[in-house]
């Protein structure tokens, strides 16, 4: 399915200023996407618990408190994108941050022991700079309910007061996977925990992140975050330090990325966070297994660059998904980032059947 080039929306200036160019630029597909990310919530098809609109939203707001305290400028942002859009901050916290609030509503709801997580998503990959001619890279799919795919898009941000970024996310959320001025990189997978809780979704503590120097300081971040859901986060500098984290609410064990790549998809590989992860359909699991075998394959050996990382994302077989039935997820992005270099890439939809695009920083 080939679409024109991938959407790039340009904001600079305050909190506020970027929130509103956000939502203004997008309004009527945010408000679309947000009435459908509240409806599969309400459904239960994700939970195993259906709830009402009201009862979604009341939860939803019940987090914003944590949101604001996390970080106050991110939190104005979000506020001033939904109010330009035309939705509720409640809202914003559902279309953005949806995978994270599944988990705190399987949790608030009480239905956790009952769950068998449907979500699933990304394949995603840390390669070290000794085995990519000395500036190592982040790649990874974002996969998702294919109802995402038409939302993708990419932020370029000034800031005032923090560094530049260039974000690859969805319409009405803050950001998902991302590179800024400093050469710091995020990327995620997502992971489903029965540790869910009222606190800050991934998004707000992706852009968190992205306000950091180094991949210390960004770990530092993630480490003491009051987590609503569970997600692996994976940082890398252009100093080539980086780090793959099982960031559940209770426990966030840590991998250093050392002289091979780490590669990690939507199971846990760390013991202490399997004790809070909730049961997944076999179907997926089996995605998630034949996923994480076929990355760490097609990186076992030999020097990686940019086509290669191009190609794992578009390999057929398990990396890049089609949506099917009955869970309809696909492949609807990917990113490649090299942070030494300040190179990103980003491709929209399915990688095997469109092209990436090198996305200039911000300004340029």
């Amino acid at each position: 399915m080939r679409r024109p080039p991938l959407r790039v929306l340009d904001a600079a200036g305050s909190p506020g200023e970027i929130g509103a160019a956000h939502g203004r630029a997008h309004a009527a597909e945010i408000r679309a996407y947000a009435a459908d990310r509240v409806q599969i919530v309400a459904s239960g098809m994700w939970t195993g618990t259906p709830l009402t609109r009201a009862d979604v939203l009341d939860i939803a707001h019940s987090m914003l408190p944590a949101h604001e305290s996390f970080d106050g400028d991110l939190h104005a942002e979000m506020e001033a994108m939904a109010g330009a859009a035309g939705i509720s901050p409640a809202e914003a916290i559902v279309v953005g941050g949806f995978t994270d609030f599944v988990d705190t509503v399987r949790a608030v709801a009480g239905k956790v022991e009952a769950a068998v997580a449907t979500e699933d998503g990304c394949t995603a990959v840390l390669v070290p700079d000794g085995r990519a001619g000395g500036a190592g890279f982040l790649a990874q799919t974002w996969d998702m309910h294919a109802s995402a795919t038409d939302h993708v898009l990419m932020l370029r941000l000034r800031p005032a007061g923090a560094p530049a970024a260039r974000i690859f996310t969805t319409t009405g959320c803050l950001g998902q996977i991302g590179m800024n001025s400093e050469g710091l990189c995020v990327g995620i997978n997502n992971l489903a925990g029965t540790d869910g809780g009222r606190g800050v979704a991934w998004p707000s503590v992706v852009r968190g992140m992205l306000k950091c120097a180094t991949a210390g300081e960004a770990l530092d971040l993630l480490l003491g975050a009051e987590l609503a859901g569970a997600h692996n986060y994976l940082i890398l500098d252009r100093h080539g330090d980086g780090f793959s984290t099982e960031a559940m609410p209770s426990v966030r064990p840590v991998r250093a990325l050392g002289d091979e790549p780490l590669v990690h998809t939507n199971h846990t590989l760390d013991a202490t966070a399997g004790t809070v992860q909730v049961d997944r359909d076999p179907r997926l699991l089996q995605s998630s297994y034949a996923r994480l075998a076929t990355a760490t394959d097609l990186l076992a050996d030999g020097d990686v660059n940019a086509e290669r990382l191009f190609d794992l994302t578009r390999e057929p077989s398990a990396i890049c998904v089609t949506a099917k039935a009955p869970f309809h997820i696909e492949s609807s992005g990917a990113a490649v980032m090299r942070p030494r270099t300040g190179d990103f890439w980003a491709c929209w939809g399915r990688p095997a059947e469109n092209d990436f695009q090198r996305i200039e920083a911000p300004g340029v």
